[in-house]
Parts: C-alpha cells; structure tokens; sequence
C-alpha cells in the first residue's frame, strides 16, 4: 500500500466539486505508476517525492485543476504525444474535467518517464549561467508595452529571469494565432503585477 498523506485528503474534500473526481484519479495514477513516490504537501498544494526529489504535484483552482511534471525534461515527452500544455497553468493544461487528463495509459507511462528523469542524474531545474546577457525584447512585446505603462512599469522593474520568462514564452510560440495569444495574457498580467508563474507562486 503507497504511503498517503492526510493534508492530501483533506485538500482534496476542501476543494471544489467539479475537482475533486479529478484529484482523485491523479492522485491514483500517480501511486499506482510510482509506488515508492511519497506523498507531501509543498507550496500548500498535494506534491510527490521520489529519491528526495520532486516528482510531481497538482493543483485545484476555482475553475480548473493542474498537474505539473516537475523535471523540465518532460516538456518535450509530453510534446511528443502532443499533450504538452500550451498555457501558462501546469504541464497538461487546464483540467475541468475527467475527460481533460490523458488516458490511463499514457498518464502510467508519462509518470514512469518522470520517474526515470529524476532519478538519471539530470538537473530537474538546470541553473542558467550565472553571466548571460539579457533576453532580448522582441518587437512585438515592445510595440504593447509602450501601449500600456502599468504593464511596461511592471516589466521594466521585473529582474532580468523574470523578465526572460515572459520573452521565452512569446518567443517560442509556434503559431502566429497562439503568440498573439500569449501576447495579450503577458500585457494583462503584467498590468497587474504578476510575473510569468505567478498561479505556481500562489498555490
């Protein structure tokens, strides 16, 4: 029997009730895949250990629920599969419901994968060198940022991995349709303050 945690029921029972089918099943998954992952909470929201190491974790929202893979190797085994999130919120996108998480099937083997990344030895969060030069702003960005002073005050003060998360993210769209998507959500959140990961930072 894996070890559970009872913070995690209780997370789970206090969460809203469109979520908690979801966070069941994850939670499921997750032991059944990786029996010796433990159980935790961490950033007040349900997270797995294996070997010492994050693993994985989720989360429930007032509108949606989110599961990450912790080792950033998993962007691109999720994007094999065309699962990898598009959004801003977790490794698989926003879940409302049962039929937003992968099958049964590729969530076993994506968790095993995660498993195995964390234990091979690769940094999960590998550290940037210490002396880069700063990402620079694309034209795009800098087109609405001076549309818009709550948004360029926010980003102007912002340091510079903060700042280079949020060129990253536009940056690496593919589809002209999605950067102009990320575009609008990177002036709306920094008009507000917020930094790129700002809902992992509020879990």
């Amino acid at each position: 029997m894996p070890k559970t945690d009872p913070r995690i029921d209780a997370y789970i029972e206090s969460s809203r009730e469109f979520a908690r089918p979801i966070l069941r099943h994850l939670r499921e998954l997750v032991h059944e895949a990786c029996p010796e992952a433990e159980e935790t909470l961490k950033w007040r929201s349900p997270t797995w250990m294996y070997g010492g190491k994050i693993l994985c974790g989720m989360a429930a929202f007032k509108e949606h629920a989110a599961f990450i893979f912790w080792h950033r190797g998993m962007v691109d085994v999720l994007g094999k599969d065309g699962d990898q999130a598009d959004t801003a919120m977790g490794s698989l996108g926003r879940l409302t419901s049962l039929k937003d998480v992968p099958s049964d099937r590729k969530m076993t083997k994506y968790i095993r994968q995660a498993a195995d990344l964390t234990e091979s030895g690769v940094p999960s969060r590998p550290r940037q060198a210490k002396k880069s030069a700063p990402a620079a702003v694309p034209d795009d960005l800098q087109a609405r940022l001076k549309k818009n002073r709550a948004a360029a005050a926010t980003f102007e003060k912002f340091p510079p991995g903060a700042r280079k998360e949020y060129i990253q993210w536009i940056t690496e769209a593919k589809q002209d349709a999605t950067r102009k998507k990320r575009l609008d959500t990177t002036i709306e959140w920094l008009a507000e303050g917020k930094r790129r990961n700002w809902k992992y930072e509020n879990c």
